[in-house]
């Protein structure tokens, strides 16, 4: 059991969906009983066992679609008339997909990314702060957030970025927000949004497409000025309205796997 629940959570801070099966029910002779746990994994590889054979061939299966779906289902087996398995005992099994957090790189850890990586660890991001400015993260309204100390362009070169990274682009400088920008753009990403004012974000395309930083077509998919439109004016209600879109783009991405 102990093995089972670490997997799960290294699931849930992974890269890698699964699902975790647990039998519920049983009657008669069965391979397992009530409470025995599987982990199936999205290629169909399992950890821990709820009794092998054909039952755990079949909740395999259906575990692989569920994870594709997101969706939780609940399973019921005739051993023998469903499966043709001697022990001929019923089955029932609970299977729950397991989506890993989706990570959250901020770059810049002023009053914004302070707010906002208080606010996204609440709704279920891993957090990772970025800024060269130590002093910055003595405050420990940062304790227990992944803090990166480091140059900018170091700390992108050695991170890893995939298709459940979201990015967002607060720094206390300008040219520092456009060069990110510029070396996060083509990096495999869920989302990306950079800060700046309507003027701001206009001369940075212009310049952009001029020097052949970024295409038309990259440019429309980051969103800048970053967040959800409404009346913000403190950095914890910028924050907020970053916070916003990115449970918009979360959720919206689950919902079309379903």
């Amino acid at each position: 059991m102990q093995g089972i629940l670490a997997k799960t959570e290294e699931i849930i801070h992974g890269q890698h969906p699964a699902a975790l099966c647990i039998v519920i029910d049983t009657k008669g002779s069965t391979p397992r009983k009530q409470g025995a746990k599987m982990i199936v994994y999205a290629n169909g590889s399992i950890y821990g066992s709820i009794g092998g054979g054909t039952v755990e061939k079949e909740v395999a299966e259906i575990a692989v679609k569920l994870i594709a779906s997101g969706n939780p289902a609940k399973v019921s087996f005739n051993l023998g008339k469903d499966l043709g398995m001697h022990c001929g005992g019923m089955m029932e099994v609970y299977i729950e997909p397991l989506n890993p957090l989706k990570k959250l790189y901020i770059f810049g850890a002023g009053h914004i990314g302070k707010s906002l990586a208080g606010f996204a660890r609440e709704l279920d991001f891993t957090v990772t702060l970025f800024d060269p400015r130590e002093d910055i993260f003595r405050d420990p309204a940062f304790d227990g957030f992944n803090c990166i100390i480091k140059d900018y362009f170091q700390a992108i070169e050695e991170s890893v970025f995939d298709e459940h990274t979201f990015i967002v682009i607060v720094t206390p400088k300008h040219v520092s927000d456009e060069n990110i920008l510029a070396a996060v753009a083509r990096k495999p990403h869920a989302y990306l949004g950079m800060i700046g004012s309507n003027r701001k974000v206009d001369l940075l395309k212009q310049r952009f497409l001029e020097e052949n930083i970024l295409t038309e077509e990259e440019l429309a998919g980051i969103d800048m000025p970053i967040g959800i439109k409404f009346q913000a004016e403190t950095p914890r209600e910028i924050a907020i309205s970053i916070l916003a879109k990115l449970i918009d783009i979360r959720n919206t991405s689950l919902s079309n796997n379903r």
